[in-house]
């Protein structure tokens, strides 16, 4: 009998710029039986992000292990247990962990987390950064009600989620940006912004200035680069700025300039701080409760677009990377 197989994909080239499919290498490979201690699970669904770029290049400034040239990805998946050697965890279990990017993945019971197949709708949301742009807003850069909130790649999945969030934390002014008048429609449309531009209309400093005619009190930047500066023009005294990701600099692949002249940030009292969710984990269960009572009064819009099938991970990337997709971008691997 011939044993089960499974794709893979791996890092064939390292990419100058962004990624195209012929940096990477799909593979067939043998489906392992799980040895004690180990589980076998099929991956359901992947999570791709724009900071998967930076794990291709030789980016020394991130914190994570970057990919390595023949070796598979790794990244955020959903997926049901299929073969246990292990007591912890049972065949039909749903589970999450990061060793996304093959069909199939086989390890060690503890690098897989057990969820609740019945919390949402579909198992991908289980993938969703919600997490994140709620920790920004409330945790980093301390939400108050009333505050005008700017959030930069809006129309992405933790742009989308942010601008949200911060409506129903009771923010009087919601101002996003994206990258083509069909997003910025969608903003201020379905998705409840009070304004938005197009980053493509004009320097990013006068958009903002129109949009924020009384200054802004929080900025949630995605991007980095010519909008974290024009925040921080158009910012009001004691703003906060919380730093989640830097686009622009991973798309460039050249050092940005930073947040200006840092003269203007003393003399407004500005804090500007970056952060990563994993310093935030203990603040799941607090935004899961809130995330999934707004989803069942449709009080929040959870953008998503699947694209099936493992083969078409890698050009699914590059199109994100380029701004193709809204909300959460997820691939299908089953069903």
């Amino acid at each position: 009998m011939n044993s089960p197989t499974g794709l893979e994909v791996r890092l064939a080239f390292r990419p100058d710029g962004l990624p195209t499919p012929g940096d990477f290498e799909i593979a067939e490979v043998p489906v392992p039986h799980p040895a004690p201690g180990q589980v076998l699970v099929r991956n359901l669904y992947l999570s791709l992000d724009p900071g998967m770029l930076t794990l291709m290049s030789a980016e020394p400034a991130v914190p994570r292990p970057r990919y390595e040239l023949g070796e598979v990805l790794y990244g955020d998946a959903v997926g049901e247990v299929i073969a246990s050697a292990d007591p912890s965890l049972a065949e039909g279990d749903l589970v999450v962990h990061r060793l996304g990017w093959r069909e199939y993945a086989v390890a060690g019971a503890e690098v897989f987390r057990r969820v609740d197949p019945a919390a949402y709708p579909t198992p991908s949301l289980h993938l969703g950064f919600g997490l994140v742009a709620y920790v920004g807003l409330v945790h980093v850069a301390r939400l108050r009600p009333g505050d005008t909130v700017f959030v930069s790649s809006a129309a992405g999945a933790i742009g989308s989620l942010a601008g949200q969030i911060a409506r129903l934390k009771g923010a009087a002014r919601v101002i996003g940006s994206a990258g083509s008048p069909e997003k910025v429609r969608n903003l201020t449309g379905r998705l409840g912004f009070d304004a938005a531009f197009d980053r493509h209309d004009g320097p990013a400093l006068d958009r903002l200035r129109e949009a924020a005619p009384d200054g802004i009190d929080v900025y949630f930047d995605n991007v980095g680069g010519e909008q974290l500066r024009a925040a921080v023009e158009v910012m009001n005294p004691h703003g906060r700025i919380a730093v989640c990701g830097a686009l622009a600099r991973q798309s460039s692949g050249r050092p940005d300039q930073g947040p200006g002249d840092l003269l203007t940030v003393a003399a407004k009292r500005l804090t500007i701080r970056g952060f990563t969710v994993v310093d935030h984990l203990d603040k799941a269960a607090e935004f899961g409760q809130q995330f999934r009572r707004w989803l069942r009064d449709g009080e929040i819009v959870y953008e998503e677009t699947v694209i099936d099938g493992l083969p078409n991970a890698p050009r699914a990337l590059t199109d994100l990377l380029r701004g193709a997709y809204t909300g959460k971008t997820v691939v299908r691997l089953g069903s």
